[in-house]
């Protein structure tokens, strides 16, 4: 019997991939046999992350997600290295909190320049790699895995920008489903709660602690090594009938029909 989860042979990229959530993703996307492309802006972390992975089975490249030459770069450079690139994984984020009316238009700016525009820039260069290959014959499709939040389903207090960008990668996913499922290019996307990264340290702090996991039906933070899971499976042909929907990985921080 086939597992369930395998990513063998294929190339998977990761936004973000330097600390946290990507690089777990990483690191689980390669032990499951995947080629793994990880993009970060920070040199030092990206370099610790292509060190704990296989040397012949991954490509670092460094650079911002909102910079459409990066992300049209690494897509040719993947594909010219390992021969297709079959999976995008939209992770890269940061945070510029502030309450609506304090907020500067920088703030507003950067957050949806990464979050949002970013992810469209590096779906868009996936996506015509993926298309490409599929009006030539080649049938093996794709998957792309957009990083969500709660956030964008039920807002945020002090994060419009945030909340704004995560709700927008909704409205990517479904479309992007819509518009590539007659390539067999699948589109989902992921909403966290409260993973234990350095981005949700001020909500996992004494201050909100409490009111936080009160939230939680679970009554616990999730750490990377778990949620990650969610993201190889929808990699997958585990998930090969799963597209345009939006998985919520939280502990029951949301929950709806």
């Amino acid at each position: 019997m086939d597992p369930i989860v395998s990513l063998q042979g294929r190339t998977i990229v990761v936004t973000g991939a330097g600390q946290g959530i990507g690089r777990g993703i990483a690191e689980t996307a390669a032990a499951l046999g995947a080629n793994v492309v990880a993009v970060d802006l920070n040199g030092e972390t990206l370099a610790a992350t292509l060190e704990a992975l296989p040397s012949g089975r991954a490509m670092g490249v460094q650079g911002s997600v909102a910079d459409p030459a990066v992300a049209d770069r690494a897509v040719a450079d993947a594909v010219a290295r390992f021969g297709a690139v079959h999976g995008l994984v939209n992770n890269a984020g940061i945070i510029r909190p502030a309450m609506i009316d304090k907020m500067t238009d920088m703030q507003w700016q950067e957050v949806i320049d990464v979050h949002l525009t970013g992810s469209f820039y590096w779906m868009r260069a996936a996506g015509r790699h993926m298309i490409e290959r599929a009006k030539g014959g080649d049938t093996s499709g794709g998957a792309v895995v957009n990083i969500s939040s709660d956030a964008g389903r039920k807002g945020s207090i002090g994060q419009i920008n945030y909340a704004a960008a995560k709700a927008g990668l909704l409205g990517m996913t479904m479309t992007a489903a819509r518009e590539w499922g007659r390539y067999n290019i699948r589109t989902n996307s992921i909403c966290f709660g409260v993973v234990e990264t350095p981005m949700t340290e001020v909500v996992r702090g004494e201050k909100f602690r409490d009111q936080m996991l009160a939230q939680i039906p679970l009554g616990r933070w999730s750490t990377p090594q778990e949620v990650v899971k969610s993201v190889v499976y929808l990699l997958s042909d585990g998930a090969s009938y799963v597209t345009g929907q939006h998985l919520g990985v939280n502990g029951g921080f949301h929950i709806s029909l």
